[in-house]
């Protein structure tokens, strides 16, 4: 009997994979294909993404499944949320592919402030404000490349750009959409009274579409390259909406951390909560599968260890510098939410100085560092549990950790402890899985994304932390 099989490409900050997904008895089996890297570049004094070396990423990928004889019935890829391209009427990048982490949004909360309060921002779209948001980035380029915004045909956001190169159609997936800061939490489209104020010409963005709508074919040119042809069909775009989907849980009574390079700690709700009790804890509405809202608040996450380990030279992997948290004795604590530490020259030096001008102890080892990093998430992770259950107004029993961070023994440990909730780690896979069950969905394996969280959860070993 032919095997079905369904292609995920999963692209994060530092690297992308492709991984094909087929049933067997029952239960997912995932076949990791390629893997390619992925890093910021500096461009024209901007921090950005490499987007011709991303595609090349993709297309070998792709390459990869027909040599091995594993050609996906369709492929959907997402990434981190805020960033796009603008594209003129040719189909052409505008402008480079500026990333989240460049500077050019420094002020432009205040520019928005303008046009629209914060108060009035948040009522209409439920989104936590992150100052590189996507709205903020818009109103850079504006203020200071507004022939950008003239010249440009085409919204697309990283991931639809990229389907946009293998199909030809110019289309935003709604998950993705609503990190922008610009759809409206109750239509669940572009708010085009928001579009307005601000400046940003409605014929950029069109309609959204969802998770398992289908983009369309490779284009001939594409299905010569790669050898094959196939659909593209929309997953959750968004890295953590694809993360979420994947959670093993079909019940009501369960908190959520999606752990990679960001930490998104949430629930699952059926309606926006749009607030100023809710604005005022910062928690965001961010589009879900089936139109679910993942309200959640966003934490700095794993990117300080991996900042760290990084400016070590990599000299000591993951589980070492866990092992040397786990035995360092400082208790100092830092803000793993002050933007200092989103894109630091250094991050060792930045926590040396925040502890400093905390009058705390200023930890010196890597482990002393690592140690500080450790307390400081789990200790924000114990503060986001309390506000969540006190402005849902209900308590949860338990924590599913998802995402490659589940793999960390100590952090799962410190979390048990400063949320008191009895916790769960995995599946580790989670983004990918969640990408290729909705494009099981869509192809009628599963019939419901109940269905498909009961598959993962008999699938893989999902493992209650000691």
């Amino acid at each position: 009997m032919a095997v079905t099989y369904y292609l995920a490409v999963d692209i994060g900050a530092s690297s992308g994979r492709h991984i094909l997904a087929h049933t067997e008895n029952g239960k997912i089996v995932l076949e990791e294909m390629h893997r390619f890297e992925n890093g910021l570049v500096n461009r024209n004094g901007h921090l950005c993404w490499d987007t011709e070396r991303l595609f090349a990423g993709i297309v070998e990928g792709m390459k990869k499944c027909k040599a091995a004889g594993k050609i996906p019935h369709s492929m959907g890829i997402d990434t981190w949320g805020v960033d796009f391209v603008l594209l003129d009427k040719n189909g052409d990048i505008v402008d480079d592919a500026v990333a989240y982490r460049d500077s050019r949004t420094e002020g432009m909360d205040a520019v928005v402030s303008q046009f629209v309060s914060e108060e009035e921002l948040y009522g209409k779209t439920g989104i936590q404000k992150q100052p590189y948001n996507t709205i903020y980035q818009l109103m850079s380029i504006k203020q200071n490349n507004p022939e950008a915004l003239e010249k440009a045909e085409y919204f697309l956001m990283t991931p639809n750009y990229y389907h946009y190169l293998l199909t030809g159609e110019a289309v935003n997936e709604y998950t993705l959409a609503t990190t922008a800061n610009l759809v409206n939490a109750e239509t669940k489209q572009w708010d085009g009274e928001l579009l307005d104020k601000l400046g940003f010409p409605r014929r950029l963005f069109g309609t959204l579409k969802c998770p398992g709508d289908t983009v369309g074919m490779l284009t001939e040119e594409m299905a010569k390259e790669v050898g094959f042809t196939c659909q593209v069909v929309l997953p959750a775009t968004h890295d953590t909406g694809s993360a979420v989907a994947a959670v093993p849980a079909n019940d009501d009574d369960f908190l959520y951390i999606s752990s990679g390079t960001w930490s998104l700690l949430g629930v699952e709700r059926m309606t926006p909560d749009c607030s100023a009790a809710s604005q005022k804890l910062n928690f965001t509405n961010e589009g879900g599968v089936n139109y679910r809202f993942r309200y959640l608040k966003n934490i700095m996450g794993l990117w300080m260890l991996q900042s760290i380990k990084r400016e070590l030279n990599n000299q000591y992997g993951f589980a070492e510098i866990s092992d040397m948290a786990r035995t360092a004795e400082i208790t100092s604590r830092v803000d793993v939410d002050d933007m200092r530490f989103l894109a630091p020259d250094s991050m060792i030096d930045m926590v040396k100085t925040v502890c400093a001008e905390t009058n705390q102890a200023v930890p010196q080892t890597v482990g002393e560092i690592a140690k500080v990093v450790y307390l400081s998430l789990s200790d924000c992770y114990g503060k986001a549990v309390r506000e969540m259950e006190e402005v849902t107004g209900r308590t949860y029993s338990r924590l599913h950790i998802v995402g490659g961070g589940c793999q960390d023994k100590y952090l799962n440990e410190l979390t048990a402890k400063t949320t008191g909730k009895a916790v769960y780690a995995g599946p580790i896979e989670a983004t990918a899985l969640g990408n290729v069950m909705v494009q099981m969905m869509a192809a009628g394996e599963f019939a419901s994304l109940e269905e498909g969280r009961t598959a993962i959860a008999r699938s893989f070993d999902i493992k209650p932390v000691k």
